[in-house]
């Protein structure tokens, strides 16, 4: 009989996060976790050992997201979700700071954490967003996915990121080489137009967990 291995355990975990709309570090908050519970560097002892979770951790994630304990070991196995990836995450507030993206918009670092989601563009992240700003479109705690190689059309929801460091979630109304037009999420925060000179970024979100 095969053994269980610790990468299925935490990968199991992470997808529980995952389907409930969660990050791992989300996971562990609800379940009255330590919130870095989960982390990667939790994962491993001191010396460089694969560490298992506790399984009191193991059980209130479970209660947390409703799951059962035979809906968690079929997340172990070969019959959960063949097409999912792990893609880092960081909160919205966060991304317009220095060292989370390369010249070219992509994902650097190591301080982001990690969520467990299907799709094949490698370069996909995810962001929290945090506050009220963005309802009725995204309200606290919602995770949007952004794909950097998916195409931007009229109408989407896309990721701006300026020169300044300024990042937003807007709706994408027009793109030219000139300038971008943007719709805000809420109704009572304004529209921007951006030259495009001052854009270092513009992605398209192409998911949401609400």
């Amino acid at each position: 009989m095969p053994m269980l291995t610790h990468a299925q355990i935490w990968t199991a975990l992470d997808r529980l996060a995952a389907r409930a709309g969660l990050s791992p570090s989300g996971l562990a908050k609800r379940a009255g976790l330590d919130p870095t519970t989960f982390n990667r560097s939790k994962r491993v002892t001191p010396d460089g050992r694969p560490r298992w979770p506790s399984t009191e951790s193991v059980a209130k994630s479970l209660e947390a997201a409703g799951t059962t304990i035979g809906q968690f070991v079929a997340l172990i196995g070969d019959n959960a979700p063949a097409a999912t990836r792990s893609i880092p995450l960081i909160g919205l507030a966060q991304a317009g700071a220095a060292g989370y993206f390369d010249d070219a918009g992509l994902p650097v670092g190591s301080d982001w954490d990690e969520i467990t989601f299907a799709i094949e563009d490698e370069h996909a992240f995810a962001l929290e967003i945090t506050g009220d700003s963005m309802q009725p479109a995204y309200r606290d705690g919602t995770i949007i996915v952004v794909s950097p190689v998916a195409p931007l059309r009229r109408g989407d929801r896309v990721v701006i990121k300026t020169r300044d460091g300024e990042v937003m979630a807007k709706e994408l109304r027009r793109k030219s080489t000139r300038q971008i037009e943007l719709k805000s999420l809420n109704p009572n925060h304004p529209d921007r137009v951006l030259a495009m000179s001052d854009v270092l970024w513009a992605r398209r979100i192409v998911w949401a967990s609400q």
